[in-house]
């Protein structure tokens, strides 16, 4: 059986510098394409773009998705006027992100969001968004750490009758980016991983076989963590059942 395509939803980063300031490049970061290599998938960068015939066509080669982080959503999307801690957004990325997801989803493709990813997953399904952790009660830890990347800052729980406990067990430790997160779950979507401070760390849906969102970056972590790993080995096994 072939392996897996697992197409990653690229992003775009605007240069400040060099000899072309203000021009825009696609990309994802390397370590996406080193977790599908190493979790035995074919990664595929899918890039930004607002034609939906080709957003379809994209989606088609693809047998599962992950949802790369980036910037933050805009808050429109969610019904929401920016607060003054509201970071830099990209419409033209969530319109794709948001496009592609939903295409993916409808037609039973696995599906992983990271960080950014998990809040596109809920707000995709009529979530919303803390746009600054200091609008959640009771947020004490440091989720924006000030240490290397694949470094474990933090606790997750993991709830019981989960695809997530199956992967990590009932308690892991990961890295942290993120300023923002989760705040009412989108329809089909059960809390699955918290941190110690309430801040939602995972989501999983039940509109297709295997949608799964976390508010870490296991892609940094994956060398150094087998269980890490195991999260893109679950998402290229799902995936591949859909090859069948």
């Amino acid at each position: 059986m072939k392996k897996p395509i697992i197409g990653i939803l690229g992003n775009l980063l605007i240069m400040e510098n060099g000899m072309f300031p203000g021009i825009e490049k696609s990309y994802v970061n390397n370590d996406y394409i080193e977790s599908v290599l190493l979790a035995g998938g074919v990664p595929l960068i899918i890039p930004v773009n607002s034609d939906e015939d080709v957003i379809r066509t994209q989606i088609d080669l693809s047998d599962g998705i992950i949802i790369s982080g980036g910037y933050d959503v805009n808050p429109i999307e969610y019904g929401e006027e920016p607060s003054q801690k509201s970071g830099f957004i990209y419409p033209k990325v969530d319109e794709f992100y948001l496009k592609a997801v939903k295409y993916a989803i409808d037609n039973g493709k696995s599906v992983l969001g990271i960080c950014k990813g998990i809040q596109i997953l809920n707000v995709l399904y009529g979530g919303t968004i803390y746009q600054d952790l200091s609008e959640l009660d009771g947020c004490y830890i440091k989720h924006m750490q000030s240490s290397k990347r694949d470094v474990p800052t933090h606790s997750v729980y993991i709830k019981e009758d989960s695809i997530l406990v199956n992967i990590l067990g009932d308690k892991v430790l990961t890295n942290s980016f993120h300023h923002q997160c989760l705040k009412n779950v989108g329809h089909g979507f059960k809390v699955t991983g918290t941190s110690k401070d309430g801040v939602i760390e995972a989501i999983e849906g039940d509109q297709a076989p295997f949608v799964l969102g976390v508010q870490w970056h296991p892609e940094m972590m994956m060398k150094s963590s087998q269980a890490m790993l195991n999260i893109f080995k679950e998402l290229v096994k799902e995936s591949k059942k859909g090859r069948l």
